[in-house]
């Protein structure tokens, strides 16, 4: 772990689930009610170079921050994201994925998801 790295250094009272191989918080900057990130516990930035041992580890992980959060939140659908490298926009070079809760009505169109990305892009329908 690498002291420059703020998921490496987090307070433990910031984790609200975990296993061997990783931890769950609720996100800094939430983008929604109940947004939460699933990171390992080995610092490494890209999801392609984890283990097929940490996938699974952080795979139940998010099913139980996703049971979490329907009881807590009762969101209406999900967003599940990983920026992996900066051209993809990883601002924290550790590798974490983004669970987002999504509500009726907290867009007004939101069909194409995570295509919005490159908005030229994202409207394929019509």
């Amino acid at each position: 772990m690498t002291k420059e790295c703020p998921f490496c250094k987090l307070p433990p009272e910031r984790i609200i689930d975990s296993n061997e191989f990783g931890f769950v918080i609720r996100d800094g900057f939430p983008i929604s009610s109940g947004h939460t990130l699933i990171i390992p516990k080995r610092h490494i930035g890209s999801f392609f170079e984890i283990t097929k041992v940490e996938r699974d580890a952080l795979l139940t992980l998010l099913d139980n921050a996703k049971e979490t959060i329907d009881t807590e939140f009762q969101p209406d659908g999900f967003n599940i994201g990983i920026n992996d490298g900066p051209s993809a926009g990883q601002t924290v070079p550790h590798l974490h994925m983004h669970l987002i809760p999504r509500y009726t009505n907290d867009q007004t169109d939101p069909r194409g998801g995570v295509r919005w990305i490159i908005p030229e892009k994202a409207k394929y329908w019509d």
